[in-house]
């Protein structure tokens, strides 16, 4: 069995995130721009690994939101897009605690992995870190042109606040800039608990599976 795996980037993953970079982006960071981020305590740098599960086990179930990552996404039975990328990075997401806000700078899937809900759990971790660190809100900027990640900004709440005129340079395409408040209100925790579920149960019904780190044991 094969599995995607939802960690921090690590040290040895450098050169591999700058792959996933140009699939995804086309070079928006280099690799000492990744380096200065997997540096900085102010940055939290997820990546999503394809890796080899045949040793692992699941040993229970998850039931708190407060569990931290890696989540570990299994892709046995799977039949949508290419192969699994044995070794290979396939997501990338990456915030900046500023003040009080969780500015997302980054949230890529590799091309042969779209559609297939790793944005929506790459997401729903970022925004997870943000609450952990005591965040108030989270802010991005999405291209105008691009619908499908406007539509999974929306299902997590995020609102269109302004928009940034030519901002991305390849195109001189506008940014729309959107806003998700309210990330330690009391009923935020319940709101990441119900996320989690609607991922995992996305998972499941494609028969594969969604697992928090401590349901599995090498």
């Amino acid at each position: 069995m094969t599995f995607l795996q939802l960690q921090p980037l690590t040290a040895e993953q450098l050169l591999a995130v700058v792959e996933l970079d140009q699939l995804c982006f086309g070079q928006l960071w280099t690799l000492d721009g990744y380096k200065r981020e997997l540096e900085s305590p102010n940055s939290d740098l997820l990546v999503i690994e394809e890796v080899n599960g045949k040793e692992q086990k699941v040993i229970g179930s998850t039931q708190y939101v407060g569990e931290s990552i890696p989540t570990v996404l299994s892709t046995e039975g799977s039949t949508q897009g290419d192969p699994p990328l044995e070794g290979a990075l396939v997501g990338i997401g990456c915030l900046w605690a500023i003040l009080e806000e969780a500015h997302i700078t980054i949230l890529g899937v590799h091309p042969n992995y779209r559609g297939q809900g790793l944005g929506q759990a790459l997401l729903y971790a970022l925004l997870k870190k943000a609450w952990e660190r005591r965040l108030e809100w989270a802010t991005l900027e999405v291209r105008a042109s691009n619908r499908p990640a406007q539509s999974l900004y929306e299902k997590f709440g995020f609102q269109e606040v302004g928009r940034r005129r030519r901002y991305y340079k390849d195109t001189g395409e506008d940014a729309l800039i959107l806003w998700r408040s309210g990330l330690q209100a009391p009923e935020f925790p319940q709101t990441l608990s119900d996320w989690h579920s609607s991922i995992r149960d996305r998972f499941r019904y494609s028969h594969r599976q969604f697992l928090e780190a401590d349901e599995v044991q090498g």
